[in-house]
């Protein structure tokens, strides 16, 4: 194995790591079915980027980027959604 190829399948694996750090959260929401401590912004901002980290990853066909991106889109965006629907259903219920 090259330092090329070394380098390249540590940063997938450390990518793929990071970007299962969405699914903790996603499960949170879900098991409590509440969203009340979860920054709605920031999660904008996470699914926006790792969207177009993703995208980026597709144009210039970079395996690293792209295993890595496609679990942090998915998660951030389950997140994301799990967060808005919860917060709608929770207001939706009524006093």
């Amino acid at each position: 194995m090259t330092l090329d190829q070394l380098i390249t399948a540590v940063v997938t694996v450390v990518g793929v790591a990071l970007s299962v750090a969405y699914y903790p959260q996603a499960w949170r929401i879900f098991k409590n079915r509440s969203s009340q401590d979860v920054s709605v912004p920031s999660y904008v901002l996470f699914a926006v980027g790792t969207t177009t980290w993703l995208l980026y990853g597709f144009y210039k066909n970079d395996t690293p980027i792209i295993a890595s991106f496609l679990l942090g889109a998915f998660g951030s965006w389950l997140v994301l959604l799990l967060a808005l629907y919860f917060r709608r259903k929770k207001g939706s219920e009524g006093p």
